[in-house]
């Protein structure tokens, strides 16, 4: 047990140095002066040195070449701080302050604007397993971990319990193998990103993410919250390595709203480089009506959510076309006797580099017994049962309006003289462009209305970075599975993935949740990996993928794309060590269950960390007066986290193979790339 005499002399020492080991409220900053003793600083060695009771504790004298020299029992010193009350969350020079700085100052003091914030420099764990978890219960949500400690938490994982869904398994089969098909993972996503990293470093396409708000609201399955410092560290331990992964020619989108969507930028432009921005697409996520209404008198009423979207290279992508908003009137006329293969025959033939004279007449043939009438006259004509303006969205193909062109008419003059027909092709010797005419125009206007427009080219608009046109409610049984709260719609998603990926291309989502982006990339043909550790999420996405594999999943985009079903993923999770006594701890409902616990935890050689010998915190009184609500939430302080999962490099030893079955260790072996021949 430390000396409290010792510690009371030490901190009164300490106190002399102002607010440089103390906070503002006065707690000790015990990391700081680990820090400064490791580094030896002349003003607190000489000021501790100088007291007769620390000087002659911790220093002993040795003799070296016939002289005697006294030592600091430095390690014995420290120890002082790392036994009573544990650890300070702290590793840096900010205790409870988050600012923009560059270089220690603040932005008032400079132009230069980094972010900078404390616990940058660790690890946040931040693991759940169920949707109901509230702080206290949290196993280590705000756990942090200084990167001088970490030695195995990020290294390859073992993955146990593999399981293969295809149509003819949609209840799934064991598996022993892997080739490179579609993952659902369960585990926690810096771990298995780490893991990921091994086998698909650089080959990643597209990463979407809808990342925890962090709004404190407790109806997010996702613990929403945090605080702002921790949570910044959680995206950016994700975003370093989620960065690696991605392709050269990759591209990231990360999902949130104004509560973080700022910060995030400047963490992101930090983290991949500000070069690598394209846009921050707003989109409309829901209507002014409702509970919202309650705050019009605070503020504006919100409807929009952020995406960001950063690329490792501008390779290029592919462009997206929606509909306008509104009908323009003036396309008002209708071909009357041109077929659908006569249009799709125009459209390819318009497209063609030659436009020869031959090819002209090739056209003129296609328009030769055509006739124009009105839109109004064509719909009354068609008796169809559907709108007008539904009708004229399906008919937009054989729709035209006319435009004035004095350039085209000039072409259309010179042909006119030798064709007699109301509609023909002309060709533009300037730039090889391939016009449609009208030919019953003025001669004498200067710019008569010539040219031929057809609507469905007009009607549509590339999609720009402000998205309303996507429908986000009635979404809470998308997929064939219920769940309320933060579900995307899979329009959404299919826009990001058809903009940003090819067919057979690797879409990665490592906020898995209910699975739409998993869905999404495998009806548009992509392969996918979706990693998520809540436990009802796992058991939705799941379901949710062999509902599309046997094609019974008839909503989202499955009409759209035509999607029958087919096709097949893997779902398999990481082997765990500490972590089912982290969950065990968090269980507990007695200190008779908790103490039931460690104890089981002592015998059967839980890996605790370093620095705490667990068997003396059981006796300290004063760990013995906490609640269990504190007792819990130390015991899960003192696990190792550098342990909660077994490394692939474990497999090697017989006692963590007769915990596996032939099945797992031949899937980890074949999975990353070991299988025996």
């Amino acid at each position: 047990m430390i000396d409290s005499k010792i510690m009371e002399t030490t901190k009164s020492i300490l106190k002399e140095f102002g607010n440089t080991y103390f906070s503002d409220k006065g707690t000790l900053k015990r990391n700081k002066v680990i820090e400064d003793l490791d580094a030896y600083t002349p003003m607190l060695m000489k000021a501790l040195l100088a007291n007769q009771l620390i000087h002659d504790t911790y220093t002993e004298s040795v003799v070296i070449d016939d002289k005697s020299v006294e030592i600091f029992k430095l390690n014995q010193f420290i120890e002082m701080f790392t036994y009573k009350e544990y650890w300070q969350d702290s590793y840096t020079k900010f205790e409870n302050k988050i600012g923009l700085t560059a270089g220690g100052k603040f932005i008032d003091e400079t132009a230069d604007v980094v972010l900078d914030f404390p616990f940058k420099d660790t690890v946040l764990k931040a693991g759940m397993t169920k949707e109901d978890q509230k702080d206290a219960d949290e196993p280590f949500l705000h756990e942090t971990i200084a990167k001088s400690e970490i030695d195995q938490l990020l290294e390859p994982k073992i993955f146990v319990n593999a399981t293969k869904y295809d149509q003819e398994n949609l209840d799934g089969i064991s598996t022993d193998n892997f080739d490179d098909e579609n993952l659902i993972i369960k585990g926690n996503n810096l771990v298995v990103l780490n893991s990921l990293q091994r086998i698909y470093a650089g080959k990643v396409k597209l990463i979407y993410i809808d990342v925890p708000f962090n709004t404190n609201s407790d109806n997010f399955p996702y613990n929403d919250d945090f605080n702002h410092s921790t949570w910044l560290t959680f995206m950016k331990n994700r975003l370093e390595i989620a960065w690696k992964i991605l392709a050269d020619n990759g591209s990231i989108f990360v999902h949130a709203d104004d509560n973080e969507i700022h910060y995030l930028k400047v963490l992101m432009d930090n983290i991949v480089g500000r070069e690598h921005f394209k846009n921050m697409i707003s989109v409309k996520m829901a209507e002014a009506s409702g509970v919202k209404m309650s705050h019009v008198k605070k503020r504006f009423l919100k409807q929009k959510e952020s995406i960001l979207f950063y690329t490792k290279n501008n390779d290029g992508f592919n462009p997206i076309k929606r509909n306008k908003d509104t009908w323009d009137e003036e396309y008002n006329k209708y071909f009357e006797g041109l077929t659908y293969a006569d249009k799709q025959q125009w459209d390819k033939l318009s497209l063609q580099k030659d436009h020869s004279l031959e090819l002209s007449n090739t056209i003129d043939s296609l328009f030769k017994n055509v006739n124009e009438i009105s839109t109004s006259q064509a719909y009354k004509k068609s008796k169809s049962n559907l709108t007008f303006e539904k009708w004229r969205q399906e008919n937009s193909w054989r729709i035209f309006r006319t435009a004035a062109s004095s350039s085209v008419k000039k072409l259309a003059d010179e042909k006119k003289k030798r064709n007699n027909q109301l509609f023909f092709s002309v060709v533009s010797k300037r730039d090889n462009k391939l016009y449609l005419v009208k030919s019953d125009y003025s001669e004498t206007s200067k710019s008569p209305r010539v040219q031929i427009l057809f609507a469905n080219d007009y009607l549509k608009e590339y999609v720009t970075d402000f998205w309303d046109d996507i429908s986000t409610t009635g979404l809470e049984s998308e997929g064939n599975v219920d769940f309320k709260n933060g579900k995307k719609p899979e329009t959404l998603i299919g826009r990001i993935i058809k903009f940003a990926s090819n067919d057979k291309d690797i879409i990665l989502d490592f906020f898995g949740g209910s699975g739409t982006t998993a869905a999404t990339a495998h009806k548009l043909g992509r392969r996918w990996i979706s990693i998520e550790q809540l436990n009802n999420q796992v058991d939705l996405q799941k379901n949710r993928l062999a509902n599309v594999i046997s094609g019974s999943d008839r909503n989202g985009i499955s009409k759209d794309v035509n999607w029958q079903g087919g096709g097949s993923f893997v779902y398999a999770e990481l082997m765990e060590k500490n972590q089912g006594y982290l969950k065990d701890v968090q269980q507990a409902e007695t200190t008779k269950q908790l103490e039931d616990v460690v104890n089981l935890m002592i015998e059967g050689g839980a890996d605790f960390d370093f620095r705490v010998d667990v068997e003396k915190v059981l006796q300290d009184p004063e760990y013995q007066a906490m609640s269990l609500a504190d007792k819990k939430q130390l015991i899960v302080k003192v696990i190792d986290k550098n342990q909660l999962y077994y490394a692939y490099s474990d497999m090697e030893d017989r006692d963590v193979q007769e915990l596996m079955s032939e099945s797992d260790i031949a899937f980890n072996k074949s999975f990353y790339g070991e299988r025996d021949l």
